[in-house]
């Protein structure tokens, strides 16, 4: 009963967003659907092959857009980058790392698509897989895979041991969709 609540909240606060557009409040479809860094999250998506709105989906749901944020476990900025993930990413990338850089939205957005991307291709382009690792760490989704206690598929994201990244794979999936049909083709 609460995920048929929880899931006629969401669609509820889409079909307001939705009206809200229609009459003329572009403002409310933007508080809880942001593009904000627009042009960096579309550059950089397009630049590692990524669909934008998956890009702006992860943000929504790691920092609704805020590039101050730092979580509990010390995640920074708009895309929730570990300092030592976004050392290893620069390296990766040929770039300069301080650990301040991951509050720059565009570093930030630049690190993150690069991270996701190569999630992406480290599980054959399926994003249940990737933002699993994206959020709960690649050893621990090969640890699943392999112990057998998750099958990787996305009807069977309730077989993931961490609640949280269960919810947050559900999240990004559904608000990835969610800005398509809000606002179509990317602008």
């Amino acid at each position: 009963m609460a995920k048929r609540r929880r899931r006629t909240r969401g669609w509820l606060l889409v079909l307001v967003a939705v009206f809200a557009t229609v009459l003329g409040g572009s403002l409310v479809l933007e508080r809880l659907y942001p593009l904000a860094y627009g042009s960096a999250v579309n550059q950089c998506a397009a630049e590692h092959g990524l669909d934008p709105y998956l890009v702006a989906a992860v943000i929504r749901a790691e920092s609704r857009f805020r590039p101050e944020v730092t979580s509990p476990q010390g995640a920074r900025g708009l895309m929730q980058i570990m300092p030592e993930t976004g050392r290893w990413v620069a390296e990766q990338m040929g770039l300069a790392f301080d650990a301040a850089y991951l509050y720059e939205p565009e570093y930030n957005i630049q690190v993150g698509c690069w991270y996701l991307a190569t999630l992406l291709r480290q599980y054959a382009q399926d994003p249940v897989l990737a933002l699993a690792a994206y959020n709960g760490g690649m050893t621990n989704v090969d640890n699943w895979l392999n112990d057998q206690q998750w099958t990787g598929e996305r009807h069977t994201l309730e077989q993931i041991p961490f609640s949280e990244t269960r919810h947050y794979v559900a999240v990004v999936l559904r608000d990835q969709q969610r800005y398509r049909f809000l606002y179509g083709e990317w602008r």
